[in-house]
């Protein structure tokens, strides 16, 4: 494909972004299948191009006037490749494959450097995200949320203790040419690669072996916090795809509580492992993760519940552990889909945190008296975490708060990620990672105790 061709293709894929719910990796996935002609190189490129386009939206949108993909693709020529409106007219000539010729209109936004944008275009984020951000974390909102949007995101592993250490997963990866992969620096369970690997991980030996997962750090940190133990009845309320589930699992069938790094060669399991059950209402989700125990060798019950959570009734009072990765808006991963930025609106916050208080409620008869509920999110909006977590806390006062900092003396986290855990939750019950904060997606934790 020419250069042309490829920014027609970009702009295709950009209104077929807007204009569907998908995610824009499934849409550009989506586009390859439908034109097979393009190769490898192509299909990079212009996947490259869509993302420099979804994180950079509102600057783009705010410099050409217009927030579709044609928009996008000039803004991003002119003001982040910084191309000479002649260039630019050269790749606009309509001919063949190419966009169609530029207008007058858009040669003249091209022509004039765009004023000075509010604070909001600045930061990449719509106006009402900005304030919410701005109401949440005062003077760094806007570091916040550019962290949030417009960085690439790097791959983050988690080492599969059931199969063995870090140190063996970092042999292994490396026997595969991969040998840019480090130590996390909070979780003492996973491994950091360059944005660039994620392609390429799921190809590996300790992929397909099951030493290692795909999971983001926060994600590891707040099943870390959850603090699932051999022996307990743990329950998985909302478990997807079962990113937690197996987390929870190697927690709970693991030797002991000791650190094995070392370990190139799990040892045998034994004595009571507990029993874990993952639970969900959408059995397309729940039909994935099987497939995942079995490459980790671990073990977890599935059940499909109702709505209103159906199919949980004999778990009633018994749960030692409920962990709840509720449903919830995704803002916390907008610097892997920047796109959902943009699709969000305030009657979808407003309508997830009815949805989350009501799942929270419901999910906590599950606990025993004396049992743990960990209440998750990979959001970073306060209506979706702190107010949810203080509204049930007032509606339920037998579930008393257990302390972050107490939470996190686990040996799932290095001892730089529970002294940052400690500090950022200033001796509360709850916790807010994001990419500024902690270099993980957004994620709220808040834990509790039934007494």
């Amino acid at each position: 494909m020419t250069p042309s061709a490829r920014l027609a293709a970009a702009i295709e894929v950009l209104d077929d972004v807007s204009a569907q719910k998908a995610p824009a990796d499934q849409v550009l996935k989506a586009w390859g299948k439908k034109h097979r002609f393009a190769g490898s190189g192509d299909r990079r490129a212009i996947a490259e191009r869509t993302y420099q386009c979804l994180r950079a939206r509102a600057q783009l949108a705010w410099a050409m006037g217009a927030p579709d993909g044609r928009a996008l693709v000039l803004g991003a020529l002119r003001q982040l490749d910084r191309l000479p409106v002649e260039d630019i007219d050269t790749l606009f000539s309509g001919e063949g494959h190419a966009p169609p010729p530029l207008t007058s209109a858009e040669r003249k936004r091209l022509d004039v450097e765009p004023d000075a944008p509010p604070p909001e275009v600045a930061a990449g984020v719509p106006e009402f995200i900005a304030r919410a951000l701005e109401a949440r974390f005062g003077e760094t909102w806007m570091a916040e949320a550019k962290a949030l949007v417009q960085p690439r995101a790097p791959v983050d592993l988690r080492v599969n203790g059931l199969a063995g250490g870090l140190r063996g997963a970092l042999n292994l990866l490396e026997r595969d040419g991969i040998i840019d992969a480090e130590p996390s620096p909070l979780s003492a369970r996973g491994l950091r690669l360059p944005p660039q690997f994620a392609a390429d991980i799921q190809k590996t030996r300790p992929y397909t072996t099951g030493w290692i997962e795909v999971q983001d750090e926060g994600s590891q940190i707040a099943a870390a916090l959850a603090g699932a133990r051999p022996g307990w009845l743990v329950v998985d309320y909302c478990a997807g795809g079962g990113g937690k589930t197996l987390a929870l699992a190697a927690q709970m069938q693991r030797q002991s509580l000791q650190d094995d790094e070392e370990d190139q060669v799990p040892r045998p399991p034994s004595g009571d492992k507990g029993r874990l059950v993952a639970c969900d209402v959408n059995k397309r989700r729940l039909d994935a993760i099987p497939e995942r125990l079995k490459r980790a060798g671990a073990k977890a019950e599935l059940r499909l519940t109702g709505q209103d959570g159906q199919g949980t009734e004999d778990l009633a009072g018994l749960a030692d552990l409920v962990l709840v990765d509720a449903p919830c808006s995704g803002s916390g991963t907008w610097r892997r889909r920047p796109e959902g930025a943009w699709r969000l609106t305030p009657d979808d916050v407003a309508r997830l945190a009815a949805l989350q208080l009501a799942i929270l409620t419901r999910a906590s008869g599950l606990v025993k008296p004396g049992g743990r509920l960990a209440y998750v999110t990979c959001s970073i909006l306060s209506d979706e975490n702190d107010a949810v977590a203080e509204a049930f806390a007032a509606a339920r006062p037998e579930f008393r708060p257990v302390s972050i900092a107490a939470a996190a003396a686990t040996p799932d986290l290095t001892e730089a990620g529970r002294a940052r855990l400690a500090e950022l939750a200033e001796g509360g019950h709850t916790v807010q990672l994001t990419p500024h904060r902690t270099g993980t997606d957004g994620f709220f934790i808040a834990l509790f105790e039934r007494s």
